[in-house]
């Protein structure tokens, strides 16, 4: 309790913030590139696996976060803070280490999915073509 002006002030009670458990799950849909034979799905979850950064330190994924395949699809769930954001970063730094940058782009399709798609290269070649 703290004394202003002569009148009692009533010290704040905070509660304990409950923890809640926020089941967030992600899917990364590769099947365009993984159809073409362009990439391997699988080398992409052990990139995500081994990079995904809990409490700052790579490899700490724990019970908290995990990564796992259904054929073309990845998919992610988290019981702690992940944003899609870090996803679509860690997604953009595999498709540069494998030199995939310049045809893939990363879009995201919905709320929580990601999916990989070819840049939409016919439009320009109809424009030059109109030229």
């Amino acid at each position: 309790a703290t004394c202003r002006r002569g009148t009692m002030v009533k010290a704040k009670t905070t509660k304990a913030p409950t923890k809640r458990k926020n089941a967030l799950k992600f899917t990364i849909d590769c099947s365009h590139p993984v159809d073409d034979g362009i990439m391997d799905a699988a080398s992409f979850e052990k990139f995500l696996t081994d990079k995904i950064k809990v409490g700052g330190k790579t490899g700490n994924l724990g019970n908290l976060v995990s990564v796992s395949r259904d054929k073309a699809k990845v998919l992610v769930s988290s019981d702690t803070a992940l944003s899609k954001r870090y996803l679509k970063y860690l997604s953009k730094k595999y498709l540069k280490k494998q030199q995939l940058r310049d045809w893939l782009h990363v879009i995201a399709n919905n709320k929580s999915s990601y999916e990989l798609r070819y840049y939409n290269i016919a439009d320009q070649d109809a424009e030059e073509d109109e030229d």
